[in-house]
């Protein structure tokens, strides 16, 4: 009832049973008329109340993931893309650097950018919004790390062997969309259909949301989301082998 989930909770354990209502829920009333009807009026009342969760609590998660996403993917896919095409990636393998240290290099500082510009709009907008946070932020940082750096690495792929930027856009947008839909970023997946919330659970940005909203709204731990924080970890070592394997410097 933390959470304000369920409208009505049926405990028929005891002689009577007992339903609990939750008092702050808009369909608790017509769920208790329902039961009673149905032949509940026997079983004792009691009320369970909790602080409601507003819905910018419950997305902000989500639309700030959304914006990471697409910094992620398009702000590192964009760039080596272009530096292939005008003939830089050449030039740099004319030079001592390696392969591995300008891939690293491109991850560490997007990653760098993409958590500064996430936490500059988490703070302004909690001035005045005042998000729910009952977790750690360290935890909540720890989520964001991971899930930008699978992001990033995702971008990568996408980035390791194009040369037109149109198709690497189109590319990026065939990736983004379905994270935007089936991710949970702007409503609930429950009740969808198993073949979506199985493939939802395949995409980076479904696993940080979900991660993120655990800490966030239920105080949840490293430990509670450590299959999230798993599966992040997983997606980025995979991403970045198989950007580290395509990656090439020349057009040709």
């Amino acid at each position: 009832m933390q959470s304000q989930r369920i409208d009505l909770l049926l405990d028929l354990r005891g002689t009577p049973g007992r339903y609990y209502l939750n008092d702050q829920s808009p369909k608790g009333y017509l769920t208790e008329r329902l039961l009673r009807g149905a032949g509940g009026a026997a079983l004792e009342r009691a009320e369970a109340s909790g602080t409601a969760i507003r819905y910018v609590d419950w997305v902000v998660p989500g639309v700030l993931g959304m914006n990471m996403m697409f910094s992620c993917l398009y702000g590192l896919g964009y760039v080596i893309v272009r530096y292939r095409k005008s003939g830089y990636l050449k030039r740099l393998n004319a030079t001592p650097l390696r392969a591995f240290e300008f891939i690293l290099a491109q991850l560490v500082s997007r990653l760098a950018l993409v958590l500064v510009v996430t936490a500059v709009v988490y703070a302004g907008c909690n001035l005045f919004l005042h998000f729910r946070m009952i977790g750690s932020y360290l935890d909540l940082l720890l989520v964001t790390l991971l899930g930008a750096f699978s992001m990033i690495a995702l971008g990568l792929v996408v980035a390791a062997r194009f040369t037109s930027e149109e198709l690497a856009g189109g590319l990026l947008n065939l990736l983004s969309w379905p994270m935007m839909v089936i991710s949970g970023v702007f409503f609930s997946l429950e009740g969808s259909p198993a073949p979506i919330r199985l493939l939802a659970q395949l995409l980076p940005l479904t696993q940080m949301v979900d991660a993120a909203r655990a800490v966030m709204l239920d105080g949840a731990g490293l430990a509670q989301i450590a299959g999230n924080l798993a599966a992040l970890a997983a997606m980025s070592a995979l991403y970045l082998a198989l950007g580290a394997v395509l990656f090439r410097w020349r057009q040709d």
